[in-house]
C-alpha cells in the first residue's frame, strides 16, 4: 500500500495522524461545471428560476458542504476553515462546448492538513444545488470537469494544475 496514506501497514483503512505536522496556511482551489440547455442559463441569468436566487443559494450551499466535508468524507480531518469562497461564471455554449455555469471554490485554513477535500466537496454541492433548483426545467443538465485546480502549503508544497 506504499504512497497511500489512508492504509496502515496491514492495509487497513485508518485516518492519518497529522500531530507531528506542522500549522500552515493552506489554500486550495476546484472547479467544475454543469452544463445545460440555453434556455436553462437564460432563466439563472434573468433570475426567474421559481425557486429563487439560483447562484446565491448554491454559494451558500458551497460554504456549508465545505464546512461538512469531514462529515461525508470518511476520513477527512475536521478542519477550522478560515475562508471559503465560492463564484460562477455562466459560460454561454463557444467551441462545442454546451453552455454551462463553471464554479470554482477556494478553501482555506492553518492547519496541519490540507484543504482540497473540502474545495472539491464545496465545488460539487454548489453544482447539485444548481442541479435541484433548475431542474423542473432541465433534467438532462451534467456536472463534469470537477478538479483541483492547485493547492498551496503544507510540506508537499504547491500544486497547480497544467
Amino acid at each position: 500500500m506504499s504512497g497511500l496514506t489512508h492504509f496502515d501497514a496491514q492495509g487497513q483503512a485508518h485516518m492519518v495522524d497529522v500531530a507531528s505536522k506542522a500549522a500552515t496556511h493552506r489554500i486550495a482551489v476546484a472547479s467544475g461545471r454543469i452544463e445545460m440547455l440555453p434556455a436553462t442559463l437564460a432563466i439563472i441569468q434573468s433570475g426567474t428560476v421559481k425557486k429563487g436566487d439560483v447562484l446565491g443559494i448554491a454559494r451558500v450551499a458551497g460554504i456549508m458542504a465545505a464546512k461538512k466535508t469531514s462529515e461525508l468524507i470518511p476520513l477527512c480531518h475536521p478542519l477550522a476553515l478560515t475562508r471559503v469562497a465560492i463564484e460562477f461564471e455562466l459560460a454561454p455554449a463557444q467551441a462545442g462546448a454546451a453552455d454551462a455555469v463553471v464554479c470554482t471554490a477556494t478553501v482555506e485554513t492553518v492547519g496541519p492538513t490540507g484543504v482540497e477535500m473540502e474545495a472539491l466537496t464545496a465545488v460539487n454541492v454548489a453544482l447539485l444545488t444548481i442541479y435541484d433548483m433548475c431542474k423542473a426545467v432541465d433534467r438532462g443538465m451534467t456536472i463534469t470537469a470537477v478538479q483541483l485546480c492547485e493547492k498551496h502549503g503544507g510540506k508537499s508544497g504547491s500544486y497547480v494544475k497544467g
